[in-house]
Order: C-alpha cells, then structure tokens, then sequence
C-alpha cells in the first residue's frame, strides 16, 4: 500500500510514549484512562452486536467470523438476533451505570453521541442505503462513500468523539478529534474492501472474495486497485494532519491507532 507521505508524517510527529502509568497520566485533552473506559466497554459491546447482525442471512449471510463459525450458525439466527439486541441495551446501561468522576453532562452528551452513531442517523442509515444500492446495477463512489462513513466510519468516530467529550476536550478539540476518526473510519473500509481481494480466508478469518464473488460496489472495483490503495493513503495522510493540532507526546496512540488501520493485513 502506497501510504510514504503518511509514514514520514508519523515518524516525524510521533514520541516515546508517556511512562507514567494509565491512572496517573492526563491524556489527550486532559482527562484519564479511567473516564473513558465504561463507555469504551459500550462502544465494543454496539461493535460487537453490529457483527452478529451484519452476519445474518438476512443481512450479509456469513458463515465465518474471526475463523469461527459466526454467532447463528453457532446458536440459530433467534439467539443471534436477541443477543444483538441485549448488547445495545447493555452498552447504553453500562455507560450510565459505571462512568465515574465525569461531568454528567458531559456523560449525556457523549450518549446523545453514541446513540447517533447506532441509529437511524448512523449504523442503521449505513446498513439501509447499502440493502437499497444491493438493488442498482450502478453505483456512484459518493454513494458508496456515504453508506460506509455511516456503517463504518461512524462508530469508529463515535469511540473518539465520545472519548474526547468524557475526558473534556473543548468544541474545537472535539471537531478535530472528529475529522481523523471520520478519516480513519472510511480508511477501516477502503483497507477491508482491498483485503477481501489480495487475501485468503484463513489470513482474514472470515470469508475471502465474498465481495468480488456477489458484484458488490467496493472501492477496489469502482476505483480500480492501485487506485484504492492510493486513496487508503490519502486518508491516512489525512487523518495525520489532523492530529498535528495536539500535544505530539499525548497524541502518538492516535497516530498509532491509524497505522495499524492502515497497515493491518486481517
């Protein structure tokens, strides 16, 4: 994957990570680890249910996750279902129930967020328009831009956003934080599209060529390979430059958490 520009941007931006312990250490826009953590648990618990759902005949009809069989072939499509929803309720509960030491409405505010990210505004705006594009015979890459920055990118910006809400990051902070995860977001699917056609089954631990074989609209088959690869490290470099803004020292997870988007090979 063509992404020079964006290596040389981490390397110039990144530092030796902080030494002070998680419940000590003030991160990025000031609050500490412990803040976030309720709500990170939640956001895992939505990610979580949102990959049982996708898997069902229904939706994506997949038979492996992770290299094992997923959730229905394991229990039946009534389990499945049912434990999606249980998920979405939990994450919710457990946000309100355990985050502690916060302003509670900065609490209010980062679930307002969250909700967003799952609803009808998000994953579920994401997962409808792609069931209708799964009808047309022609697909345009605004379209398809649209149907992954709500069923993939929003979530992943919902983890930062929300993060940066809880430990509290001001309106400006916020907005930036915004725009990378948004970048890294669409980065999750532009590297997952080009994945599903340069790896094997067993290298990804889900089904390989699934895209390809079913005529789904990807990046690599609107764009072309080569030319996916080079918007992957577009977005990268994108997402980079935002960051820019912040303490170099208290920023480098941020950095890392895009090289490993862009860089992962499953």
């Amino acid at each position: 994957m063509n992404l020079n520009r964006y290596s040389l941007l981490v390397k110039r931006q990144t530092r030796p990570a902080d030494p002070l312990p998680p419940c000590r250490r003030r991160e990025l826009v000031g609050g500490n680890e412990a803040m976030a953590i309720p709500m990170a648990c939640a956001i895992e618990m939505i990610h979580t249910m949102s990959l049982i759902h996708d898997d069902l005949p229904c939706m994506d009809n997949d038979d492996l996750r992770r290299g094992k069989p997923t959730n229905h072939k394991a229990f039946g499509e009534d389990t499945a279902v049912l434990a999606g929803d249980a998920l979405i309720s939990l994450a919710f509960e457990h946000v309100a129930a355990k985050t502690r030491n916060v302003d509670p409405h900065r609490v209010l505010q980062a679930i307002v967020e969250l909700g967003l990210a799952v609803g009808s505004e998000g994953l579920v705006a994401g997962q409808i328009n792609r069931r209708l594009m799964q009808m047309r015979e022609k697909v345009s890459l605004e379209e398809l831009e649209y149907i992954h920055v709500h069923k993939t990118s929003k979530l992943l910006e919902a983890a930062v956003v929300c993060g940066a809400i809880i430990g509290g990051g001001d309106g400006i902070e916020v907005e930036r934080l915004r725009k990378f995860a948004r970048c890294i977001g669409l980065l999750f699917q532009v590297v997952d599209d080009i994945l599903d056609v340069t790896k094997s089954s067993e290298e990804l631990g889900k089904t390989a060529g699934k895209d390809l074989a079913s005529d789904k609209a990807t990046y690599p088959r609107l764009m072309g390979l080569e030319r996916a690869k080079e918007f992957a490290g577009e977005l990268a470099a994108k997402a980079v430059e935002e960051l820019r803004h912040f303490d170099a020292l208290r920023v480098v997870p941020l950095y890392h958490l895009a090289d490993y988007i862009a860089s992962r090979q499953n």
